[in-house]
This record gives structure tokens, C-alpha cells and sequence, in this order.
């Protein structure tokens, strides 16, 4: 087996790192701004993470077989992130959002114990956990037929 050519884990780093790439091109293209921390950060079109987990799931189902366990266990472990990233965090930078513009509208008030703005991108609307799903499992798809 060739490592490089047929690792699942190698197709899953791959989806993320694209998604993380596309994130970046796409701040670039919204803002006009370069934000490389864009390329590390959570949250934002595609999801990362779902790309991620997609593309293990389908990686392991293209290699191992669809009835098998593996995929089974990948398929799991690939909604639960999805599920995670598009409810839980996402409603926790909803949360900051939020707690954010009370600080701002009590300035007066001491706010010594919050010296930094709470991180709001956390997690991801529907639609770019389904992106990050279909970018995921397009490239499973490509690196399995190459």
C-alpha cells in the first residue's frame, strides 16, 4: 500500500486543509483583507471539521466497504462533529456574540475580569457543515479514483 496515495488520514488532512484554504480566499474575497488566522481558526463556509470527519467516513467506506464496521464507527463519529459544530458551538458564539455587546453598553461599568473580547465565530450554520460535507466527500471520491 502506498502511503501517500491511499492513507485515509492523508485524505482527511487534505480536506481540512482545503477548507481551511477556501475559508481564507474567501475572507479574502468578502473583506479584502488577507487574515491568515482565517486558516487556523473555527467557524465560517466551509466547515472544517465537517470536511474533516466526511472524509474519513467516506474514505474508510470506499477502501473498507460500506456494510463494514469501520465505515459504520467513521459515519458515527462524523455526525456527532456535524451535529456539534452546527448546534452546540454554534450556539455558544451566539452566546458570545451576545455577551460581547453588553460589555460594550455597560462601558462604565468595571469589567477588569473580561480584558478580552470573547471568540464568536465558534461554530457553523447548516449550510457550511453541509459545504464542508460535500467538499469532504468530493475529495474522498477524487484521491479514491486516482
Amino acid at each position: 500500500m502506498d502511503f501517500w496515495a491511499e492513507s485515509v488520514l492523508v485524505t482527511a488532512i487534505l480536506s481540512w486543509f482545503t477548507a481551511q484554504v477556501i475559508k481564507v480566499i474567501l475572507t479574502l474575497i468578502e473583506k479584502k483583507k488577507l487574515d491568515f488566522r482565517r486558516f487556523v481558526g473555527s467557524g465560517g463556509m466551509p466547515s472544517s471539521h465537517a470536511a474533516f470527519v466526511t472524509s474519513l467516513a467516506a474514505a474508510v467506506g470506499l477502501q473498507k466497504g460500506f456494510s463494514g464496521v469501520e465505515f459504520a464507527i467513521c459515519t458515527v463519529f462524523a455526525l456527532v462533529v456535524m451535529y456539534d459544530a452546527a448546534g452546540v458551538r454554534r450556539a455558544a458564539g451566539q452566546q458570545a456574540r451576545i455577551l460581547n455587546k453588553l460589555v460594550e453598553q455597560w462601558e462604565k461599568s468595571d469589567f477588569s475580569d473580561t480584558d478580552k473580547h470573547l471568540k464568536e465565530l465558534l461554530g457553523h450554520t447548516p449550510k457550511e457543515v453541509v459545504a464542508g460535507a460535500v467538499l469532504g466527500a468530493a475529495i474522498a471520491v477524487v484521491r479514491h479514483m486516482l
